[in-house]
């Protein structure tokens, strides 16, 4: 008997019946059964779902000899079941790596209960995928399993099967079946998750559920939509017949009137001629299934009331009201727009022929983000050694937080933003300001860029269309001839530097100023950062940072960091940072153990808080080098990145520390020890010597003391041989740290030995 039936319902889904199914067969936990259920589609379904059968044993193809809607496939699916749960999905929706892997181990913590439910993501037509998991409700703490009176919030997730597993014998035992109808999921969900005895959640995304084009045929408007009146009927009638369920009469009320507001108010559901019928139906299940005695919230007041009244001609004037009301402040809010910009384009004009500020310098980061980088390590040692200088920091409100209270925050656009562009004479960026900038002559504009290169820039993009993206070269040549000062952490970028931005500034290989705090640190630094995170003391943290993919139009995270973090053990936590282009969080909701730390100002706080760092291309294991901690690279799609971006050096063949070229050599690396094994010391003390020549911790001063001082005698650089970073929490404990872990000969938890 296996572990998982999937049951696939298949209606005129040929183009996406290939993709579900596989998902499905590729998953890590294997023992599963797959019963691809062909409603008699016109298209090619059935012979897909004859093909997958004809390849794997695990698969059965059931035909339908006339069409019955997806409710009855689904039932002749759970009839031919013999897996100890049920999972069903859709015929266009894909199962999520490792997904049945995470759903099983969740059964078995929890008892085996009769309903898991678990996280799902939005996979839109245009390739983006979005999480639309209800986490709170999602959550894993607290007790498990329980019934739904501990939980009712989870009546408030979406009315859908696809994102529960069900125990079999549960399932046939209250003799559940989907009734026929478009909404069929809704006297489904209810009555199961009401009825069951122990219900448990996984804080996971396991489903990708397939949002497609408005007006194609999964949705299409029409009069099917009536069908809800007839299903929550059902609810009601299922409700009736078991007196010990009366309690939740009113909360399925509620639900029923914000689903019903749904669908009336819905862009691409009722169509125009249908609203008032549909309305006037509204109303009369109002009145037949609202229980007195319990009020409104006050949010829903609104529909409650046009739904109880049916006010179809009122709520049509409103929006008619509204629209009108757009439409006619429309044409002044893009006059009052054009006028504000043109009074900020006449107020720079006047403020460029006012004399230069001799003792201001404005700076800005990634184009308008926090406080930070090489553009923030420089603004604090300009108030160190040029206290004279005023400086000012240009950033989006939401990141004024970040700024230091002795200096001054501008937000971009403002009149103050373009007086600090005129006349500030120190101006210091790590990407570039307005391309209206106008450069004036005793300007000194730093560019102090963001790392090392690995991945190809400037003018290298100009055959790599893709990664190039919108980036206008002759725009990108302007810029560079307003540089005067362009900062370098080593020989290999300052060769890169002066051949892609070609231009007659004066390269400084005074090292990273962002690095300098990686060599002024102290242990308590480190204790103090790591306690603000959560990271448990005596763990081991691992930073995850992983680059921005240009041959991806949709970024995921190229591991599965539950899958990695059971296999390792407790003693294992990560910082998982995502790159500022990847649209989120690396997983969402974060598994346990795992401490999303995308938004967190200062990643040079974060490489302190850790003990390793796991990347695959991105700069930041050049700064990390300067750390001297361990560094393992995940190379798993080198050939595929090299191809789109372009780089410098194969990173395989001069790498930080161990490379993994896999997810599972990667958890090897770190089961065996050789992460921080002395073949890694050695590649990573190679690495450090060729990249980090100049970051001893004075950088920044060494910019402000040629720059603005003018002076020549600058410190000198101490070798690295002779520096002595902080150490990381797990070396500088006096505990030992984690070296040798038994490796795994399966997919088991990985126990540590000390």
């Amino acid at each position: 008997m296996p572990r998982f039936s999937v049951i696939v319902p298949a209606y005129k889904v040929q183009a996406y019946l290939p993709a579900c199914l596989e998902s499905v067969l590729s998953q890590s936990y294997e023992d599963l059964e797959l019963i691809a259920v062909d409603d008699r589609s016109p298209d090619a379904c059935g012979e897909i779902a004859d093909e997958f059968a004809a390849r794997d044993p695990r698969v059965r193809a059931v035909h339908l000899t006339r069409n019955e809607g997806l409710g009855a496939a689904r039932n002749a699916g759970m009839a031919e079941a013999t897996g100890d749960y049920l999972v069903l999905l859709n015929g266009d929706d894909t199962l999520a790596p490792h997904a049945l892997r995470a759903i099983a181990d969740r059964l078995k913590e929890t008892g085996e209960p009769d309903v898991l439910v678990h996280g799902h993501a939005l996979a839109h037509w245009s390739g983006e995928i979005a999480d639309a998991a209800p986490a709170a409700q999602l959550t894993e703490q607290g007790p498990a399993p329980f019934r739904l009176e501990d939980r009712p919030g989870l009546l408030r997730a979406p009315t859908a099967a696809w994102n529960k597993a069900y125990r079999r014998e549960f399932v046939e035992r209250e003799d559940f079946r989907f009734p026929p109808g478009r909404h069929a999921d809704t006297p489904w969900t209810y009555p199961v998750l009401m009825t069951a005895e122990t219900i448990a959640t996984l804080d996971r995304v396991c489903v990708h559920h397939r949002q497609h084009r408005r007006g194609d045929l999964h949705d299409t408007v029409g009069h099917g939509h009536f069908d809800v009146f007839d299903q929550y009927d059902r609810v009601f009638a299922y409700v009736d017949s078991r007196p010990e369920l009366a309690s939740w009469r009113p909360v399925l009320f509620h639900r029923m009137v914000d689903r019903l507001w749904s669908v009336f108010t819905g862009q691409n559901g009722l169509p125009r001629g249908d609203r008032a019928e549909f309305l006037r139906r509204a109303r009369d299940h109002y009145r037949a299934h609202r229980t007195p005695g319990h009020p409104v919230p006050a949010r829903s007041r609104t529909r409650h009331t046009v739904i109880r009244l049916a006010l179809h001609r009122t709520h049509r004037l409103t929006e008619l009201a509204q629209r009108l009301s757009h439409r006619a402040t429309r044409p002044f809010v893009h006059l009052a727009k054009s006028l504000h910009a043109a009074a900020l384009r006449f107020h720079y004009r006047v403020q460029l022929r006012l004399p230069l500020r001799q003792d201001r310098a404005a700076f800005s980061a990634y184009g308008g983000r926090g406080h930070g980088c090489n553009p923030g390590a420089l603004e604090e040692a300009f108030r160190a050694f040029a206290p004279h200088i005023r400086t000012a920091w240009i950033a989006r409100p939401e990141h004024h937080h970040t700024i230091p209270t002795a200096t001054r925050r501008i937000r971009p656009g403002t009149a103050a933003y373009w007086t600090a562009l005129a006349r500030s004479k120190y101006l210091v960026n790590n990407t570039g300001f307005d391309s209206r900038l106008v450069k004036r002559p005793g300007q000194i504009l730093v560019q102090t860029q963001h790392g090392t290169p690995l991945k190809h820039m400037g003018l290298d993009l100009r055959e790599r269309p893709a990664a190039a993206r919108d980036l206008g070269f002759a725009q990108l040549l302007a810029d560079v001839d307003k540089w005067d000062h362009v900062l370098s952490p080593n020989r290999h970028t300052t060769l890169t530097w002066e051949r892609v931005y070609p231009g007659g500034y004066t390269t400084l290989p005074y090292g990273q100023p962002r690095n300098d705090v990686f060599q002024r640190a102290t242990s308590e630094d480190v204790r103090r950062v790591r306690e603000s995170l959560g990271i448990p003391e005596g763990t081991v943290a691992i930073l995850y940072a992983p680059t921005y993919r240009d041959y991806r139009r949709t970024q995921h995270a190229p591991l599965d960091l539950d899958r990695l973090l059971r296999r390792l053990g407790p003693r294992f936590v990560v910082l998982a940072r995502a790159h500022q282009r990847h649209g989120g969080p690396l997983a969402s909701p974060a598994p346990a153990r795992v401490i999303d730390v995308t938004d967190h100002p200062s990643v040079e706080s974060l490489c302190l808080a850790s003990d390793a760092l796991v990347t695959d291309y991105s700069s930041l294991m050049f700064d990390y080098a300067g750390l001297d901690r361990p560094i393992v690279i995940h190379a798993d799609d080198w050939e595929a990145y090299e191809a789109a971006r372009g780089t410098y050096f194969d990173l395989r063949s001069f790498a930080p520390g161990a490379v993994a070229r896999s997810e599972d050599e990667l958890i090897d690396i770190f089961a065996t020890g050789h992460w921080r094994g002395s073949r890694s010391t050695q590649l990573r003390s190679a690495f450090r010597e060729r990249f980090c020549p100049y970051d001893d911790g004075r950088a920044a001063e060494r910019v402000v003391r040629h720059v603005v001082l003018g002076e020549t005698g600058l410190p000198p650089v101490i070798p690295p041989a002779e520096r002595h970073p902080v150490p990381s929490a797990v070396a500088a404990s006096d505990r030992a740290p984690l070296t040798s872990v038994p490796r795994p000969a399966a997919d088991t938890t990985v126990t540590e030995t000390l």
